[in-house]
């Protein structure tokens, strides 16, 4: 169908979409938008006016009144924002906030004449403030920019094969919907006809695209690049991949990390501390001789320097940017501490099928008996295995296919659980299983077939016999192949301070063996049961530390549950993924676990420098204004530079991106 006949020629999708995609509200809400973005702003350049207002009347000799006055309209702007957020924490969270400091600073110094004073403390504390939030604004928004990459509109197909420009959120499960060329695909779903290359970067933050058909998902925000699909809704808007993502994101946000919980807790003992060694530091020397103002001014300048402004954003800072890069990357953190956990992970354990290896098997040897040939050997199985839905057979099936050695379907097939699969083909019956299909159907071959096998399974391949009758015709070797980067990952891994990495599978000891081998862990334990995994893992931790436990999120839970941290892997679409990890890669991409690694251990690096480096600067501001004293703006100057600095150091971590792991 030429999909493009029946666009609609009042409008474009673009101009459907367009003002949504936007974003850009009216009125009122254009007013209230630019004002959250840019009120601080307005405060710093209203302080900054007043202030060289009240000093330029002093200097032409103005009445007193007037220079007083202007000031405290330059007090009201630097001051007004810090007062209320402090306020506001103090009724309702009963905390002591840095703000408050610097405001009771402000008017302390304006109680002793130091009218100028003040207001250079409170200027360059609203410019700091300002700095902080456009900062941290840059980080937020490379959170949620994922918002953006979601379309508001879509074309819907009727029944009569027209389209219809609909908002997302009125499509429903089954509607069928057309995606062309360069347009973003709005809505998670499934391709019924066409075939297209996908950029699916926002989702699983890999820059290559995906060439996908019918058949194959498909999911909302990612960019439709050079073919018309046809895509069956298959979720709701609210449900969506890209959705269920920048939720999580959100909320990990709002999730402190431990360290960030314990310095929240010693804050407000320090805050209070501050406040009981200013008012000493006014009081004492004043009541000893030493001058009210004098002691004052010393007082308010070491409440300054001593507030902990840069220490208590060394944390969230590093934090929120880290879940930023992450989720741009397509590694998903469910909080703040995971990213701590994972830092200091000493043991990584991988599920094997699926995580270190693709998951599906694959026909790797044909081995046919005397007489007959390859082609015959596989035709013979493939018709046979053609009705079965084991993957086995699905594998030998499409290795038939892929060499022209598809024959005719077998008839009256008969599947047998724990044996195999037997059925006719070309009037004869043929067979194809396990072990105990060989040693029923040729009891007396059946040593010698063995013994030919048992190379195949030492290598790590499961073995299927195929017969006709009472005669075996050849031997199949199939394999769950390792993943081609699997053994790099482990390599980079272990170079990372991974101490050991472990592989879980149930599988049986040959194979786990073999795969274990070629994957290059440290250590294997097969033939295992979900809970198996769990106790395993829970005695790693004991013996060695955090463990970090890589599964599918499904039969591997009760072991993610039980390590430190939980990663599932390629989870794009899938809830329980989505639900049960601590950390999830969004794709089947082992370099997304070095990704995580690198980023997390960065970002322990940069909180530890940005505390070292907060706390230092507030020792020696300190020190100095106690021992030689200092000039108030000066205190300012290095007490908001350093949260600035720290601030910036934070968004380093914006810039790292997959695959590197420089140091920080």
């Amino acid at each position: 169908m030429a999909y493009s006949s029946q666009r609609p020629h009042t409008e474009s999708y673009d101009a459907v979409q367009r003002p949504a995609d936007k974003g850009k509200p009216a009125g009122r809400e254009a007013w209230d938008a630019w004002w959250e973005r840019h009120h601080l702003a307005v405060a710093v350049v209203g302080c900054t006016v007043f202030l060289a207002a009240g000093r330029i009347s002093l200097a032409l000799g103005a009445q007193s009144a007037v220079p007083v006055a202007l000031y405290v309209i330059a007090y009201v702007f630097g001051g007004f924002f810090s007062l209320r957020d402090a306020a506001l924490k103090l009724v309702q969270e009963r905390r002591i906030d840095v703000d408050l400091l610097m405001v009771a600073a402000a008017l302390a110094a304006a109680s002793i004449g130091e009218w100028l004073e003040g207001g250079v403390l409170l200027f360059l504390f609203s410019l700091s403030n300002a700095l902080q939030h456009y900062a941290m604004e840059r980080t937020r928004r490379a959170i949620t920019s994922l918002m953006s990459e979601r379309p508001e509109m879509a074309w819907r197909k009727e029944a009569d094969g027209s389209l219809q420009p609909v908002r997302v959120e009125e499509l429903q499960v089954g509607d069928r919907i057309v995606v062309r060329p360069s347009e973003q695909v709005p809505i998670d779903g499934r391709i019924c006809s066409g075939w297209s290359a996908l950029q699916e970067a926002t989702i699983t933050g890999e820059s290559v695209p995906v060439d996908k058909g019918e058949g194959e998902s498909v999911f909302a925000g990612t960019l439709n690049l050079t073919g018309t699909l046809e895509v069956e809704v298959t979720t709701r808007a609210e449900e969506t991949v890209i959705a269920r993502i920048i939720r999580r994101v959100e909320e990990a946000e709002q999730e402190q990390s431990v360290m960030q919980r314990r310095i929240d807790t010693i804050e407000q003992y320090y805050a209070v501390s501050v406040i009981v060694l200013t008012a000493l530091l006014a009081v004492i020397p004043g009541l000893a001789g030493a001058g009210w103002a004098a002691s004052i001014y010393r007082a308010i300048t070491f409440m300054v320097v001593a507030s902990p402004c840069a220490v208590a954003m060394s944390v969230p800072a590093a934090i929120v940017a880290a879940l930023a890069n992450g989720a741009r990357s397509g590694v998903l953190y469910k909080g703040g501490m995971h990213i701590e956990n994972m830092a200091e992970v000493k043991v990584l354990a991988f599920d094997k099928t699926g995580t270190l290896t693709e998951g599906r098997p694959v026909l790797t040897d044909v081995i046919p008996a005397g007489g007959h040939s390859r082609e015959a050997v596989l035709s013979l199985a493939a018709g046979v295995e053609r009705q079965s839905g084991h993957p086995l057979g699905q594998a030998i099936v499409a290795a038939a296919e892929a060499e022209g050695s598809i024959g005719e379907s077998a008839e009256h097939v008969q599947e047998l659980p724990g044996k195999g699969i037997s059925g006719g083909v070309g009037g004869r019956e043929v067979w194809a299983g396990n072990r105990r299909m060989l040693q029923e159907r040729v009891p007396q071959q059946a040593e010698g077939w063995l013994a030919r096998a048992r190379e195949l399974e030492e290598s790590g391949k499961t073995v299927v016999f195929v017969g006709s009758g009472d005669e075996v015709v050849g031997i199949l070797g199939l394999m769950d192949r390792l993943r081609p980067d699997a053994a790099a990952t482990v390599a980079r891994l272990k170079a990372q301070g991974i101490e050991r990495v472990v592989m879980l599978t149930g599988d049986n000891r040959r194979v786990g063996e073999a795969v274990a081998e070629l994957a290059g862990v440290d250590e294997v334990y097969t033939e295992l049961l979900p809970e198996d995994k769990a106790e395993i893992v829970q005695r790693l931790r004991r013996e060695y530390g955090p463990v970090a436990m890589v599964g599918d999120g499904v039969n591997d839970a009760p072991a993610l549950a039980q390590a430190t941290v939980g990663i599932a892997m390629g989870a794009a679409g899938t809830d329980v993924a989505l639900e049960t990890a601590d950390v999830v890669l969004m794709r089947n991409d082992l370099a997304k676990l070095n990704h995580a690694v690198t980023l997390s251990r960065r970002t322990r690096r940069i909180v530890w420098q940005n505390l070292i480096f907060s706390l230092a600067v507030i020792g020696v501001l300190a020190f100095v204004v106690l021992t030689r004293g200092l000039v108030l703006a000066a205190g300012v100057v290095g007490h908001e530079g350093s949260t600035v600095l720290v601030i910036l150091n934070s968004m380093r971590l914006l810039a790292n991106r997959p695959g590197q792991g420089a140091p920080a």
